[in-house]
């Protein structure tokens, strides 16, 4: 420990994650407002941690950091375990969804960056400040928020755009884990929806089906193998890819290899027995995702939020207002009206306000309760992980300029 900062390394890290994992399903499973409402457990455990973090800070000014490269890992693990079950008759099956859903996200995403910019006018903030708390940090997520504070520092002015940028980031993430799932109840509720997909999960197994579920040591630990492979030549298709002049986070290589590696290799040796739509993968997709979030939540640093309220906080309840307004009278109706479309609601308010694996969790939780709605679980990766990133580079630069 050094000046009041307890840095934990990656073995501590990952443990403490798992035991945060753990305290979340505990804790869901006890609080029937949570279990009500489709609250991802990992949100659950994360949030206490981060609160447990919150209070050593403020009486022991213990300031708690941790090593985050196992989260990241777990992170191309999850995307890997996508790209495995992403057949291209589903992906063929999703055309129209995909389309309409793009369609969609890319509005949205400049309805953002224009709510942003208007309340940030309305309360006296530099422009830049608007698209810090739009498109940038919401949609984008830190990493976007972390690339573009230097550009909207010197352009606009914008002495602390970092801090802004990483607080609306983490806050926005909070809210889409817990906005999701009451979204999609609400609507299931009330227009009385159910699945009519039978079929197991794509990520997680449902709740009801966990007792007399059976996986032996050998199929999961083939899925571990095709993982890895997938994961070793996603790396290096990554590289040729930045050879290129060209930059790909390494979760979308990947899952672009794995999608690449599910619709030849079953096909041409057919002996091979394939994870694709098994039990044993879709718990490694479930373990992964919910250690990313629960050890991004755990890390968050509460303190530093609360530094910058003001005009932050009103910027952002207008930002989540139009989102809960888009999503019931536009993305509900235009996806369908129908059990998927609630699903995929619960995944938009994930990656509008937080980030893609924000959005899956939050249809994770929907269906473990609610049934299977397989096709939500193959276009909300490939929009909110790759086509967001490349409209958003452009919608910054034009709000920028304005």
């Amino acid at each position: 420990m050094l000046n009041g900062v307890l840095q934990l390394d990656d073995f501590v890290t990952l443990t403490l994650g798992i035991i945060v994992l753990f305290v979340g399903i505990t804790v869901t499973s006890r609080i029937e407002f949570l279990k009500k409402y489709n609250i991802p457990e990992p949100v659950t455990g994360g949030m206490v941690a981060s609160i447990l973090g919150l209070v050593a800070y403020l009486v022991f000014g213990l300031e708690i950091e941790f090593s985050l490269y196992a989260r990241d890992v777990f992170l191309i693990y999850f995307f890997t375990t996508i790209g495995i079950n992403a057949r291209f008759a589903q992906l063929l099956a999703g055309g129209k969804p995909l389309l309409i859903l793009l369609g969609l996200t890319l509005g949205y995403l400049a309805l953002q960056d224009v709510v942003g910019f208007a309340a940030a006018a309305a309360m006296g903030q530099p422009s830049g400040v608007g698209v810090l708390v739009g498109s940038a940090s919401l949609a984008g997520g830190h990493g976007t928020a972390i690339a573009w504070a230097p550009t909207i520092s010197d352009q606009q002015g914008v002495g602390n755009a970092l801090e802004i940028g990483v607080a609306a980031a983490t806050i926005g993430l909070v809210i889409a884990s817990l906005l999701g799932g009451p979204i999609a109840k609400f609507l299931l509720t009330r227009f009385d929806l159910t699945t009519d997909h039978e079929g197991d999960l794509v990520v997680g197994i449902e709740r009801d089906k966990q007792d007399e579920t059976s996986i032996t040591h050998l199929n999961l630990m083939g899925a571990i193998l095709i993982i890895h492979i997938a994961m070793i030549l996603g790396f290096v298709l990554n590289e040729i890819i930045a050879g290129l002049g060209l930059k790909l986070p390494l979760f979308v290589s990947c899952m672009m290899v794995a999608i690449a590696m599910t619709n030849t290799i079953p096909l041409l040796f057919k002996r091979v027995a394939w994870p694709t739509g098994s039990k044993a993968l879709a718990l490694i997709s479930d373990f992964s995702l919910g250690l990313f979030i629960a050890m991004s939540l755990m890390g968050m640093q509460l303190w530093e939020v609360a530094g910058l309220a003001g005009p932050l906080f009103g910027i952002l309840a207008a930002q989540v207002l139009v989102a809960v307004l888009f999503i019931l009278f536009v993305v509900f109706p235009l996806m369908g009206k129908n059990y998927f479309a609630a699903v995929l609601s619960a995944g938009f308010a994930g990656f509008c306000l937080g980030a893609t694996p924000t959005a899956i969790a939050n249809m994770s939780a929907v269906t473990k309760t609610h049934g299977p709605a397989p096709t939500a679980f193959i276009i909300v990766p490939l929009v909110g992980a790759f086509f967001v990133d490349v409209a958003n580079a452009f919608l910054i630069q034009f709000f920028l300029t304005l």
